[in-house]
């Protein structure tokens, strides 16, 4: 915070030996006022510096073990801070958001979703690409059904599950099906990636298209399956601060670290490309 200064000045009347004793006078006010001006800054700095209070993050499903981990960083370097996330289809995110619901910070898993929030004025500033994410097939573990392409997503008495259409990983999946020409029609279509990929992990489903980054986070619980033609379907994702934060500065950090080179190391490490 700005803090005003008040300082009275007095007037001093200084004839013969007196001048020098003003001269000294002036030197030592100037190196105590100099001080003081440095003691202020600096107090100021460290005042800018202390964050506080909680930061309420919005994040794609798929963001899910990155963010918590980059959130439990952020409360270390900011005792006294705490995020708290809200993980799932960066559709219904943006929907919750332009309905009201408070939120600091809101990272999607695609422009199109993020455009949503701009649209609707709830953003401040312009997104931010921070990471991409790309597609890969979720198989059961071992590949019992020898999957090698999305071509095979297609046989007779495969059970394959997608994302809906209207959430990015359900959205890059169909353009991938798109530009191969290739109808396929799940058991079921969910409402985020996670959804997706438990289906696989409970064994309700034979496969599921979903991005590299759960397939890494689910360790020997899937295995993954990649194809060419997800290179075309690579998903961008934008983070913003939103317009009725309540507590900016905390969340400007939070997106500052997520773009430093130490967030985008959790990141990449997680599976997720570089912007």
């Amino acid at each position: 915070m700005t803090r005003s200064v008040r300082r009275s000045r007095r007037m001093l009347k200084v004839t013969g030996a007196g001048a020098a004793a003003l001269l000294a006078l002036s030197a030592c006010s100037s190196s105590e006022s100099d001080s003081a001006t440095n003691s202020d800054s600096s107090a100021s700095a460290s005042a800018a510096d202390k964050l506080s209070g909680e930061v309420i993050v919005f994040g794609a499903a798929s963001l899910k073990e990155s963010f918590t981990k980059l959130g439990k960083e952020f409360e270390k370097e900011h005792p006294g801070t705490k995020v708290t996330f809200s993980f799932g289809g960066s559709d219904a995110l943006a929907a919750s958001i332009t309905g009201g619901a408070p939120a600091d910070v809101f990272a999607s898993a695609s422009p199109k979703t993020m455009k949503i929030v701009t649209d609707a004025g709830d953003a401040t500033g312009t997104p931010a690409t921070f990471v991409r994410n790309q597609l890969e097939i979720a198989t059961l573990p071992g590949n019992p059904d020898k999957i090698a392409s999305l071509k095979d997503l297609t046989k007779s008495g495969l059970k394959v599950v997608l994302c809906d259409k209207t959430v990015p990983c359900g959205a890059a999946a169909q353009k991938a099906l798109d530009a191969s020409k290739l109808k396929l029609t799940p058991v079921s279509y969910e409402e985020d990636v996670k959804s997706a990929l438990i289906k696989v992990v409970l064994k309700e489903a034979d496969a599921a298209v979903v991005y590299k980054t759960d397939v890494k986070a689910a360790g020997d619980k899937v295995e993954g399956v990649e194809f060419p033609e997800s290179a075309d379907a690579i998903n961008d994702y934008p983070i913003t601060l939103l317009k009725e934060s309540q507590n900016t500065d905390a969340a400007k950090a939070f997106i500052a670290l997520v773009q430093s080179p130490e967030g985008q190391k959790v990141l990449t490490e997680s599976g997720f490309l570089k912007p």
